[in-house]
């Protein structure tokens, strides 16, 4: 799938028109191409030395960074590294905070005197809520700025937390519920704008595996823990914990976060020096400076600007029909369900032992997070080098070709393995095929999309969070019913065959992307 249409020679006339111009070279890569490696092109001396490079001396660094200390690109590597792994600890919160509602329907609905399906509610409205409350964080980080929407949002999310924890009827719980949804989902729905404003292009891919790591791994310790506590102390418990985590997440907001918005288009003079802290957290320095991000209308229009555009909704597309499986079959919305309807019958499970089983995917998440951390930047620089230095954002597509057969592989082992009443341990392999594959494919879509749209950060990544939890939400309504009628070796292959088919949209985009990002043109956002 490489793009032959960019030759040495252009590449070369390319470099030098950026070196004597200043062009900003995401636009430039969006358009055209990312020119990443200096030896790899018979660039003139003369570019060399106008252009910043890693200390690797031939890495190209995109974008290049100014010379203000306040530039979040020269910022210390711990500083970086507090703030993305702050991030990502937000970003555990919302489906561990699901998941951690889906184990205690039991107790409740006992307690409450309902059924579990009238509990389950709260539960659907959370889902629904993690997905929808993305597109309003990354609307609200561009007029407002992201520290401050990361602040209130995480702030809610606590007090939401700690109502969850302290209601002792269904309605307010409910409604605790679906708020919490809606406001944890600010660092899942928002946190690549986050790695977008900190690291340079050719660390975009390693960052987004640690980001995307804490959230697959997510609704796994939600039942994991739950499930435990409730076997001996009250469902509150659970939630308290859930509360506790966001407490001290709140608290390293406030330690490590800073806001990384950096307007690279204003000219020096015109930035606003920053003086407090305490004033970019509440936002008070953010609002001082409105007029230079997006209006109210820009900064709402921008997530609808983004779907509008083929890659980004076929992508979305791809992700629901690939990920929908896993999120409605055996993680929170299913977990009272589909695995008290096979796991528990079939081997006797327990809750401590259904709670162990969630070890499974936690290691197939694990190992999926250690193998991204080589293999996304390799696939793709093998192809750059096919390509003379130029990369295209289409070659992240290329690890999906891995990733595909993990996926397909095991859900198909996992609906014989239940059906046919296989050891555990096959049905354990077979869940964590589908989540290795699933991690490594979580990476490589989101930087894709990002590396086609680097002005749209935000809004790419909570449309492809919507569509992962989107599909969750709506399967859930019959994937059970589905398993019971049908057997799950036909319910899971058909799923697979849907896995497959989703697949050959990646296809689609290796071979068509460029020419639908070249029809459909840039985003132009007043902001990055």
């Amino acid at each position: 799938m490489v793009d032959e249409s960019i030759k040495p020679a252009e590449s070369d006339a390319r470099i030098e028109h950026v070196a004597e111009k200043q062009i900003d070279l995401e636009e430039l890569g969006e358009t055209s191409g990312y020119v990443v490696d200096l030896e790899l092109i018979n660039t003139v001396p003369s570019a060399y030395g106008q252009l910043k490079t890693a200390a690797d001396g031939r890495t190209i660094l995109i974008p290049q960074p100014s010379d203000d200390p306040d530039d979040p690109l020269n910022w210390s590597w711990a500083r970086k590294h507090a703030i993305l792994f702050t991030i990502a600890a937000i970003a555990f919160l919302p489906d561990y905070g699901s998941a951690t509602g889906a184990v205690t329907l039991l107790p409740q609905a006992q307690i409450w005197g309902m059924s579990e399906d009238h509990v389950n509610h709260s539960q659907v409205g959370n889902v629904f809520m993690l997905g929808a409350g993305g597109l309003f964080v990354v609307a609200l980080s561009a007029y407002f700025g992201r520290l401050p929407v990361l602040f209130w949002f995480t702030v809610t999310a606590l007090w939401t937390a700690a109502w969850c924890t302290a209601a002792t009827t269904f309605e307010p719980f409910m409604a605790a519920r679906i708020l919490n949804g809606f406001f944890s989902t600010v660092a899942q729905g928002g946190g690549l704008m986050f790695i977008k404003d900190m690291f340079f292009f050719h660390e975009h891919a390693r960052k987004i595996n640690i980001w995307a790591a804490f959230i697959i791994l997510s609704p796994y310790f939600g039942p994991l823990i739950a499930a435990f506590i409730i076997s001996t102390q009250k469902w509150q418990w659970a939630f308290g914990v859930y509360t506790i985590g966001t407490g001290l997440c709140l608290i390293a907001v406030v330690i490590f976060v800073d806001e990384t918005f950096y307007d690279r288009k204003l000219p020096h003079e015109q930035r606003i020096p920053r003086k407090s802290k305490l004033q970019r957290l509440v936002g008070i320095e953010q609002w001082r400076s409105r007029h230079q991000r997006s209006t109210f209308k820009q900064a709402v229009m921008r997530p609808v600007r983004v779907i509008c555009k083929p890659v980004v909704l076929l992508s979305s597309i791809y992700y629901m029909l690939t990920f929908a499986w896993d999120k409605s079959s055996l993680m929170p919305i299913g977990i009272n369900t589909t695995l008290a309807i096979f796991v528990t019958p079939l081997y006797g499970f327990g809750p401590r032992q259904v709670g162990f089983f969630y070890f499974t995917p936690i290691i197939g998440a694990i190992l999926g997070e250690i193998c991204g951390h080589w293999v996304h930047d390799k696939v793709a620089s093998i192809i750059t080098r096919r390509n003379k230095g130029t990369f295209q954002p289409e070659y992240r597509l290329a690890t999906i070709w891995l990733s595909t057969p993990f996926i397909l592989t095991g859900l198909i082992v996992l609906g014989f393995a239940l059906e046919n009443a296989w050891h555990y341990m096959v049905a354990a392999v077979g869940w964590g095929l589908y989540v290795f594959g699933i991690m490594i494919t979580t990476v490589a879509i989101t930087a894709y999309n990002l590396d086609a749209y680097p002005e749209g950060s935000g809004e790419v990544a909570a449309w492809i969070n919507m569509a992962r939890t989107t599909g969750g939400f709506i399967i859930s309504y019959f994937q059970v019913s589905w398993a019971q009628s049908q057997g799950t070796k036909r319910s899971f292959g058909i799923q697979a065959a849907v896995c497959l088919v989703g697949f050959f949209i990646v296809v689609f985009l290796q071979l068509y992307g460029a020419a639908l990002r070249k029809r459909s043109g840039p985003l132009h956002f007043k902001t990055g």
